[in-house]
């Protein structure tokens, strides 16, 4: 099953096709409205105040509620775009953005307004995508969850602790907060720091826990392609603002010593398991059996109100920029459900879904 997302973030619309999707699956579209409800701007002054309902209309593939097996393409119309913002600041380049990079790329033929197609408003149409995907695992009894693992440096509980064992339920539980921790005398720790830095004209950025139950031992390759960590890091730093992807203990190896590194094995109720799962659920780039447990860390969002130094595009001079525009002072609580809609692309793929 392969996805592509098209569209810009001040175009009429933006969307996502959906191919090789199995036929005859009959979609729970209320789950999928939830889902997008979860990512969707504009809820409180945590997050930038455009206000878009992200209702996606599915034009093709879908047939009395059953899936065809022909491409599966929806649409998510933009309602409450100010393309007047970007007018005055299309020839400077933002720093952070990929408004340079782009126009080297596309030769200046790049959307500009609100980042065109890099911008964050497109992780809409790839929550579809995964919402899609994750009713599909759901039949084969795999499950995706993640919750704010830190925010500006406050740290959330990790997913292994002796409180709260990873679940369906907990996953559940997560998915129905406004604020998704574990720890919520933390989340409001986070939010406040997230207040200040609006105050402050800047922004945050934080690190999302990730894991998925279900997934059995076996698969995946060791080689370059086929390798699980290599399927899911695909995926995952197609999301805008991904900048690191550790798998289990992640960065957290390189202080560690084999000793305590390794996850002792054992058999229980007649398959192999452990206690620990050091290593995300993945050895030799296979799946052992263990949730697939991985962490995904999100730059501060990169559009701030404070004056900084750039490149005008038009005269190929210095320049300074300030930022004009609605914007999240942070993107890590909005981006959970997309970092789940990743992981669960990446588990379909890595079951030849």
């Amino acid at each position: 099953m392969k996805h592509t997302i098209f569209g810009e973030s001040h175009g009429p619309a933006i969307g996502v096709v959906l191919e090789g999707v199995p036929s005859g699956i009959e979609l729970d579209l209320e789950q999928i409205a939830f889902e997008l409800a979860r990512r969707a701007p504009g809820k409180d002054n945590l997050s930038t105040p455009r206000k878009e309902a992200d209702i996606p209309e599915i034009v093709s593939g879908l047939f009395e509620g059953h899936t065809t097996g022909t491409p599966l393409c929806a649409i998510i119309r933009n309602t409450d775009t100010r393309s007047r913002d970007y007018a005055k600041t299309k020839d400077l380049a933002r720093p952070g953005h990929a408004d340079y990079t782009g126009f080297m790329r596309y030769q200046g033929y790049n959307d500009y307004r609100g980042g065109g197609h890099f911008s964050g408003r497109l992780t809409a149409p790839l929550v579809f995508a995964g919402a899609v995907a994750k009713q599909i695992l759901a039949a084969e009894g795999i499950t995706v969850g993640a919750h704010i693992r830190s925010i500006a440096g406050v740290e959330d509980l990790p997913f292994q602790n002796d409180e709260q064992p990873l679940s369906k339920g907990l996953f559940k539980e997560l998915a129905q907060k406004s604020f998704p921790v574990l720890w919520d005398e933390r989340g409001q720790e986070m939010q406040t720091a997230i207040l200040a830095a609006r105050e402050q004209k800047d922004s945050v950025g934080g690190v999302i826990e990730c894991a998925v139950l279900g997934v059995p031992a076996g698969l995946g390759e060791p080689d370059f392609g086929g390798n699980v960590e290599g399927i899911f890091s695909q995926h995952l730093f197609a999301v805008p603002g991904v900048k690191a992807v550790g798998f289990g203990d992640g960065f957290g190896f390189a202080a560690l010593k084999g000793s305590q590194a390794n996850d002792l094995l054992y058999m229980r109720n007649g398959e192999v398991t452990s206690d620990t799962n050091h290593s995300g659920g993945v050895n030799g780039g296979i799946s052992n059996g263990l949730p697939i447990l991985f962490e995904a860390a999100l730059r501060p969002t990169a559009s701030i109100a404070q004056s900084q130094k750039t490149v005008n595009l038009d005269s190929w001079t210095n320049d300074e920029i300030t930022i004009q525009g609605r914007h999240d002072p942070c993107i890590v609580h909005r981006a959970v459900p997309v970092i789940e809609a990743a992981a669960a692309l990446a588990t379909c793929e890595l079951l030849g879904i």
